[in-house]
């Protein structure tokens, strides 16, 4: 069971990682060439879109599964992966709440905003959103994210070989 934790927690972190991955070198730089309008109308299908049940079982059982992982591994037998485990979970615990506390309020105030045909001032919509600080900490979100997938791998080469 253990092996099986620590395979789904490097699963859903490294499919999490990906996504904020793939924001960061194609949704937001193509969006980023787009008149207000299409901006943010394509930016509200996109969030409606990610608010899905794949990606919410992704996103937080990356958190999950890794602390379960770690707590699988706080036996004698098994204490080498868990700095690995540690690092992966603090990280990506720092993922959760960047993406809680700077990226959710900005992508519900633009959808809040509402259908682009009826906004009268698109432009100040999408300077409210503020994209240069949204890619800013997407790009935050891919670095601790790929991290913590970089450690979750190595606890998975350092399980196989204790095995």
């Amino acid at each position: 069971m253990t092996g099986a934790v620590l395979v789904a927690a490097a699963m859903t972190t490294g499919l999490v990682a990906g996504v904020f991955l793939l924001y960061a070198h194609t949704i937001m730089p193509g969006l980023g060439r787009t008149d207000d309008r299409t901006f943010v109308g394509a930016f509200q299908a996109i969030d409606r879109a990610i608010i899905n049940p794949f990606f919410m079982a992704c996103f937080f059982g990356a958190l999950v599964l890794t602390g379960v992982a770690a707590a699988l591994h706080l036996r004698a037998g098994h204490r080498g992966v868990l700095p690995w485990l540690v690092v992966a979970f603090g990280l990506y615990l720092v993922v959760v709440v960047i993406t809680l506390a700077v990226n959710v309020p900005v992508n519900d105030a633009i959808k809040a905003a509402g259908e682009p045909d009826r906004i009268t001032d698109l432009a100040r919509v999408r300077r409210d959103f503020g994209e240069a600080r949204w890619r800013a900490w997407n790009l935050v979100r891919v670095v601790l994210s790929s991290t913590a997938f970089g450690c979750l791998l190595v606890t998975l080469v350092l399980h196989g070989r204790r095995g």
